[in-house]
């Protein structure tokens, strides 16, 4: 990338009502001196190595030596990161950046436009620089996601590294090692240096891994921690393991049915796809109050955290069981598949994210599915689970009135997940859940066309089933995805496809295809029930259109042109009182009973900063909870999409 440009501007200024043209310029738009990526070999191996152990302060200190020839060189700090399909590489936590070469200090400057840019002119006899920094992690998430606490790590290599551009990330070749808390243990797909035990850290505290790929360093994170159990989900020649860390012993005690639901999910998996894309895959768990919340994919590997009683209150923690079960997904679609506009050659240049309703909407599918499938979850809890979704898009997404699908595509470099006051109205990568809702329609079409004989598991296994044990990425486009529906069964997929992502309207139809209906009752089921006791959420979004923290009243979203929003209820509220008594969930819930019918608004003492005001609720549709009912006299397609592979 090369820009110098330059244009002269014409500003108009109204002073005492005289219109007044003031030229100004030339002026600089634009002067980034990044030279853009080629696909040769970077010369010579970068060392890297990270000192993760001062668990105090949750520094990460870093040393990297980069072989190097005299003249302009620019350093980058990773800026675009894959799985987050956003520039949120952290570069405001790298500090004490210091280069040298011959033991001489040499200057840097960041560029003004690229700012992950750093550019340095390296003196004549100088063939190496040495590199040091450190990056500040977060020390709680008003600062970004904690990832180092005093039990446990996450290490991931794209925050640490400065890399050379001009080249492809597969191009440059890196050493890299860790140093460890002494006595911790640690899991990734990283396969140590040779001569070193696997997953060992030698005695000075450090672990040395092989020589990778950079493009393969930052698709290897590591999780470590002083509580650490790895256990094997499948053998052969291709393994998989689980490595989870926790904050305590305690909660590493796996019952045998739970490590077979894990062993099955991997079993179903190769089921699906019919292939392997990775020599080995390593399943990173953190069980943590105290790391941030993570889940991310990678190709041999994938980061993700659950509830420190995730084995040992296992009854509790379904809702967040299709977690795994996704990321692992991704090691086939998203990892070895990929859209080719977010198929970029290294971490900063932007992505584009057209297809993301195929890359995590199919994911956010076969997620649930294999959940189910694998005994994760019940068939009920699957269903329950698709429930909420269906009702989320029923009744909760205003927002398609102006929106759809595939611009909620767009939504990573927009929103970049950040808060956002009204989401159900503003909608936020929605092409996850829709696009779930899309597939589930795409997989009854194909049913239906095919008397049952053929489905989105025949699509699974040509599209992402291909070119087994190979690692080479291979990119997709819209008629890539069209053209292999058509060969599972011939239709015009191009249009169903496109009825359903660029419409302004909820993609509902896969449900009743799949036999099944979006029903309310006035009692939520066993699995909505524990999702809300998880959050601490009161989820009323389908009648008076609200959700707000059983916790303490604080109102968490409020459905646009709602009965509440209409009653003058905001988000970030606080629910003080309701029909004059002190704000309790039951109180709410049986007000909300109360007002059935003929009875009284649902009347709310209301604090919005400093502000209390009354306001009177006109909703008198009683409780809404949803659930899936049959539909009598049909094909029970969903059942069979959920029933595991024998």
């Amino acid at each position: 990338m090369k820009w110098k440009t330059m244009v002269a501007v014409r500003c108009v200024y109204a002073t005492a009502g005289l219109g007044m043209v003031v030229a100004i310029g030339p002026v600089p738009v634009a002067h980034a001196d990044v030279p853009a990526p080629a696909d040769v070999a970077y010369p010579g191996t970068i060392r890297l190595a990270v000192d993760a152990t001062d668990l105090d302060h949750r520094i990460f200190r870093v040393h990297e030596e980069i072989p190097v020839a005299a003249g302009p060189l620019t350093l980058l700090y990773p800026q675009w990161l894959p799985g987050n399909h956003a520039p949120r590489g952290p570069l405001d936590k790298l500090a004490g950046l210091a280069i040298s070469g011959n033991g001489q200090p040499i200057a840097w400057k960041r560029d003004p436009v690229e700012v992950h840019a750093f550019h340095i002119d390296v003196p004549q006899g100088v063939s190496k620089l040495s590199i040091d920094f450190e990056f500040l992690s977060p020390q709680d998430s008003s600062q970004g996601r904690v990832v180092m606490t005093p039990d446990m790590l996450n290490l991931q290599w794209n925050t640490v590294a400065l890399y050379p551009a001009g080249y492809y990330a597969h191009g440059i070749t890196i050493a890299a090692s860790a140093r460890l808390p002494q006595g911790w243990q640690f899991g990734g797909a990283l396969e140590v240096a040779a001569g070193e035990s696997p997953n060992a850290i030698g005695t000075d505290g450090a672990v040395k891994f092989k020589p990778v790929a950079f493009s393969t360093l930052v698709d290897s994170p590591l999780f470590a921690g002083r509580h650490f159990k790895r256990v094997e989900l499948a053998d052969g020649k291709v393994p998989v393991h689980l490595n989870i860390v926790a904050d305590d012993a305690k909660s590493l005690d796996i019952k045998p049915a739970q490590l077979k639901a894990h062993q099955d999910l991997v079993a179903q998996a190769r089921k699906l796809y019919g292939s392997q894309h990775y020599d080995h895959y390593d399943f990173l768990l953190a069980l943590t109050d105290q790391l941030g919340g993570i889940g991310l994919e990678h190709h041999r590997s994938s980061e993700n955290s659950a509830d420190p009683g995730y084995f040992t209150d296992w009854d509790k923690q379904a809702p967040g069981r299709d977690l795994l079960a996704h990321e692992y997904t991704h090691s086939w679609n998203g990892k070895f598949r990929r859209g080719a506009d977010l198929t970029t050659p290294n971490f900063n240049v932007p992505m584009q994210g057209s297809l993301l309703w195929v890359y995590e909407g199919q994911t956010q599918y076969w997620g649930f599915v294999l959940a189910a499938r694998s005994g994760l979850w019940s068939a009920e809890q699957a269903r329950d689970a698709i429930a909420l979704v269906a009702a989320t898009y029923a009744d909760n997404r205003p927002g398609f009135a102006w929106r759809d699908v595939q611009d909620t595509t767009n939504d990573p470099i927009v929103a970049q997940r950040r808060p956002l006051p009204y989401r159900n109205y503003q909608m936020s990568e929605d092409y996850y859940s829709a696009g779930q809702l899309i597939w589930l329609a795409v997989d009854a079409k194909l049913r239906e066309l095919t008397h049952d004989k053929r489905s989105l598991d025949d699509f699974a296994r040509a599209f992402f089933g291909v070119d087994d044990g190979s690692y080479v990425v291979k990119t997709y486009a819209f008629d890539d995805v069209a053209g292999t529906l058509n060969g599972v069964a011939p239709y015009d997929w191009a249009k169903f496809l496109h009825e359903r992502v660029d419409a302004h309207a909820p993609p509902l139809d896969g449900l009743a295809a799949s036999g099944w209906k979006l029903v309310y009752t006035d009692e939520p089921g066993a699995f909505q029930k524990t999702a809300e006791a998880n959050r601490k959420t009161l989820d009323y979004s389908a009648s008076l259109g609200l959700v707000v923290s059983s916790k303490d009243g604080k109102v968490a979203d409020v459905r646009w042109d709602g009965p509440a929003f209409k009653a003058g209820l905001a988000p970030t509220s606080t629910l003080v009182a309701v029909n004059g008594r002190e704000f309790k969930p039951e109180r709410l819930k049986d007000a909300i009973t109360a007002a059935k019918g003929p009875g009284a608004p649902v009347e709310l003492l209301v604090k919005n900063g400093d502000e209390y005001k009354t306001v009177r609720v006109d909703y008198h549709g009683g409780l809404k909870y949803p659930h899936l009912e049959r539909i009598v006299g049909t094909p029970d397609r969903l059942n069979a999409i959920l029933a595991p592979r024998r």
